[in-house]
C-alpha cells in the first residue's frame, strides 16, 4: 500500500508531524510520497503534483485543519482520506496527532470504516467550456465588490424558490453545514443526512431563512443585477466571477468522499467539545 501525503505547509507544527510520520514509515518500509509542495518545504525528493497523486496512491494521509482536508479529497477523488488535525475546530479530520500512528496502522491491516461523505457538482461554462465543479462543504456566490444589494434568484427542479436580496448565497452540503453556512445563521445538519442547506448571507429580507432541501433536489442559481461581477467559490477556492443572469446549475455529485472513521468518536462528542456546549466560556483566562 502506497500513502500520499498533503501537509498545511503554512504551520510548523504540521511540517513538524510531517518528519515523524516521514521516520515512522521509513523504518517499518511503507512506500509513500508527498504533495510536491509538501515535498518541497520538507526538503525531500520523494514527491509528486497533487494532481498525480490519486493514481500513484493506495490511500490519503492529510495533516492540517479542515482546509487541509478539503483540498486532499478533492484529488484523492474516492481514495480512503486519514484527517489529522493540526489545526483548530476540526470538523472533519477524524483523528488528533496521537492518534494518527494507529490510524495509518487500520488502513495498513484492512480495519478501518469509512464515512462516505455527499458533494455538490456545480455546472459553470467557463472559457466557452462547461465544467463541473465539485465541493464537499459549500458552492458559494456573493455579490464580491458589486456596490449595491444584488438579488438572487434560485429555482428547485426549474420551480422558483425565491428571490433574495441578500449579499450572498451558500448552498452546503450535510458536511459543509457546521462551516460557512453556520456563520451565516444556517442549521447544524447530522452527517450522512440526504439534503443540502440553502444559507442567505446577511439577507436584506427580513422573513429569509435559511432551507433545507432533498439533495435529489436540482438547484439553478442566478444573480439579477444591472452590472457588475459575482464570485462563485467552491469550498473556499474563486473559480469564476459571474455576470449578471448567467445560470449556474448544482446538484448531487455522483462521485463520494471517503474518510477513514475514528470509530472512538461520535459526532454528538465532536459538536461539544468543538462548539463548547455544555461548558462554561472564561474567556481571558
Amino acid at each position: 500500500m502506497k500513502f500520499g501525503i498533503v501537509v498545511n505547509v503554512s504551520r510548523e507544527s504540521a511540517l513538524v508531524l510531517a518528519r515523524k510520520v516521514a521516520a515512522w514509515m521509513d523504518e517499518r518500509h511503507i512506500d509513500y510520497v508527498f504533495e510536491a509542495l509538501s515535498a518541497e518545504k520538507l526538503h525531500l525528493d520523494n514527491a509528486a503534483s497533487i494532481e498525480d497523486l490519486s493514481a500513484q496512491c493506495d490511500a490519503f494521509l492529510s495533516l492540517g485543519g479542515d482546509g487541509t482536508l478539503l483540498f486532499t479529497s478533492h484529488y484523492a477523488v474516492t481514495k480512503p482520506v486519514i484527517g489529522v488535525n493540526v489545526g483548530y475546530l476540526g470538523f472533519l479530520t477524524e483523528f488528533t496527532q496521537a492518534e494518527m500512528f494507529t490510524a495509518i496502522e487500520m488502513v495498513l491491516n484492512g480495519t478501518y470504516s469509512i464515512h462516505t461523505r455527499s458533494q455538490l457538482e456545480a455546472t459553470v461554462s467557463i472559457d466557452d467550456e462547461v465544467q463541473y465543479l465539485r465541493a464537499l462543504n459549500d458552492v458559494v456566490i456573493e455579490k464580491g465588490a458589486y456596490p449595491r444589494i444584488p438579488t438572487f434568484i434560485i429555482k428547485l427542479d426549474g420551480e422558483l424558490l425565491s428571490s433574495y436580496r441578500a449579499d450572498g448565497i451558500i448552498i452546503a452540503t450535510s458536511t459543509g453545514s457546521t462551516a460557512y453556512s453556520m456563520s451565516a445563521g444556517g442549521p447544524i445538519i447530522a452527517p450522512k443526512s440526504n439534503v443540502f442547506v440553502i444559507t442567505p448571507i446577511c439577507p436584506h429580507m427580513l422573513t429569509v431563512r435559511p432551507i433545507v432541501i432533498s439533495d435529489e433536489k436540482i438547484i439553478e442559481v442566478s444573480v439579477d443585477a444591472s452590472d457588475g461581477f459575482f464570485p462563485l467559490n467552491c469550498d473556499g477556492n474563486l473559480k469564476k466571477l459571474l455576470v449578471p443572469n448567467e445560470n449556474i446549475v448544482v446538484r448531487k455529485s455522483p462521485v463520494e468522499i471517503n474518510l477513514v472513521a475514528n470509530e472512538s468518536r461520535n459526532y454528538s462528542e465532536i459538536l461539544r467539545s468543538k462548539l463548547l456546549w455544555g461548558r462554561e466560556h472564561n474567556f481571558g483566562q
